[in-house]
């Protein structure tokens, strides 16, 4: 219900501003939290959870506190705060926020003590990307 409800004030809040730029903070945010997860689950064999944990909250937390301190937020044609100068002058925070989720990513993984379950999964994962043997065949008509 509070998710709803804070859902539906942002929306509202949110009316007068551009459909393509709300999109493009969303997937900026999105990009942060999971591209680094993604990429690394495919192509590195020691990732590991400590590492996908690491990547998705620094990447979501950078993204979010950048767009909170970015002209859409701050500043006069902004959300709130119009009197205010913003702190960044981005109006999207890609830029700054998807390097650090991989940099978290990679850092957490390398810190953190190699998990033997990752590297079997990883090799389970690519047999199946690349040949299908393990692929289940669906039982329920569709």
């Amino acid at each position: 219900m509070g998710v709803g409800l804070i859902a539906t004030g942002l929306a509202l809040s949110a009316k007068t501003l551009n459909v393509a730029f709300l999109v493009g903070l969303a997937y900026a945010v999105a990009g942060s939290a999971n591209l680094p997860v993604i990429l690394y689950s495919l192509y590195w064999r020691r990732f590991n959870t400590v590492g996908a944990i690491a990547a998705l909250t620094v990447g979501l937390v950078s993204s979010v506190g950048l767009v909170l301190v970015s002209p859409a937020v701050i500043g006069p044609t902004a959300l709130m705060l119009t009197g205010i100068q913003p702190l960044i002058d981005l109006t999207n925070p890609g830029i700054i926020s998807i390097p650090l989720g991989f940099l978290a990513g990679g850092l957490g993984t390398v810190l953190s003590a190699a998990e033997a379950s990752s590297e079997i999964s990883f090799v389970s994962l690519k047999v199946r990307a690349l040949t299908g043997f393990g692929a289940e065949v669906s039982t329920k008509a569709h």
